[in-house]
Order: structure tokens, then C-alpha cells, then sequence
């Protein structure tokens, strides 16, 4: 049964170093260092209140790029394919992704932020403010990934697979 279509409008738009997926980095503790910034649309500026007291801040935001989606999927840290609810292959039924950033400062509508890991352009659909009590697990397990813990974070890059 599927449901009715949703309509997501996005709230501003990520600004990064990154033109183009290869060499990308693919998770956000991969791009320590690397800035960009949220031009928040300015209908949405009363809702910064508060949000300069956090550290980090989770993105949601549109995969604006991609234009289909696999079921079926080889990850950039495996030679294998998994299924795609158990991957963050970009190649989603809904083109959505979401990072933690590290919150660096808020200007007006301007929002600076490190550790980013979105094509520059990509359509920012929400913010959410990062609570390590409640968004940090610990006795946690990680499927096929537990067997990929020695690639070292900083050379997590993008290929042109999922373009």
C-alpha cells in the first residue's frame, strides 16, 4: 500500500567546497576542517533562536543530484552489495540525507559550519540540534560495517558510483 505524496519545501540552501561527488568526503567525521555555511532563507530566521548554544547541529537535506534509486547497492566501503536500508547510499526511494556539523557560528541568516559532507547547492530541508544524551547509543551493533572499522575516517571519499 503506498501512501500519498509528500511535499517537503526546503528552508535554505548548504554551501560547501564540493562541485561534484568524486572525492567527496562520504560522512562528516571524514571532513574535519573542511567549512561551509547554511544561507537560511529569511522566513525561517526567528526559528535560529536558542541555536547558537549547541555545538553540533544535524542537517536534513535533499540529495538533489541523484535522479533514481537502486534497492540493491555496493557501498563506498565495501566490494560487496547490501541492500539499500542497510547502507547510506545516496540512491534512495527519497533522495534524503543528513549530517552532523560541527556549529561554528550564526550571522543573521548565515550559519557557518565545519565537517561537511553535502554537494555545494544542496536544498536544506530542516535543522535539528545535536543532544549527545539522547542522539549517542552505545552497546550498539553495525552489520556489515563492523567488519570495515580499519579504514582509516579521513580517506572516507566519494567515487562516481552514484552519479
Amino acid at each position: 500500500m503506498q501512501s500519498e505524496q509528500i511535499t517537503i519545501t526546503p528552508i535554505g540552501i548548504i554551501h560547501t567546497p564540493f562541485n561534484t561527488i568524486k572525492g567527496m568526503p562520504i560522512q562528516p567525521l571524514a571532513s574535519k576542517g573542511v567549512k561551509g555555511f547554511i544561507e537560511l532563507f529569511p522566513e525561517y530566521i526567528e526559528g535560529l533562536t536558542d541555536l547558537k548554544e549547541f555545538s553540533h547541529i544535524t542537517l536534513l537535506y535533499h540529495l538533489h543530484k541523484i535522479k533514481d534509486y537502486e534497492l540493491m547497492v555496493k557501498p563506498f566501503m565495501d566490494t560487496k552489495e547490501h541492500g539499500i536500508f542497510a547502507t547510506k547510499s545516496p540512491k534512495r526511494p527519497n533522495a534524503i540525507g543528513f549530517s552532523t556539523v560541527k556549529l561554528l557560528s550564526i550571522e543573521n541568516n548565515i550559519i557557518h559550519i565545519e565537517m561537511v559532507d553535502m554537494l555545494n547547492g544542496t536544498p536544506l530541508i530542516d535543522i535539528k540540534p545535536f543532544f549527545a544524551k539522547f542522539d549517542n547509543r552505545t552497546n550498539t551493533k553495525s552489520g556489515w560495517l563492523d567488519n570495515q572499522l580499519n579504514i582509516p575516517i579521513k580517506e572516507l571519499r566519494s567515487d562516481e558510483r552514484f552519479n
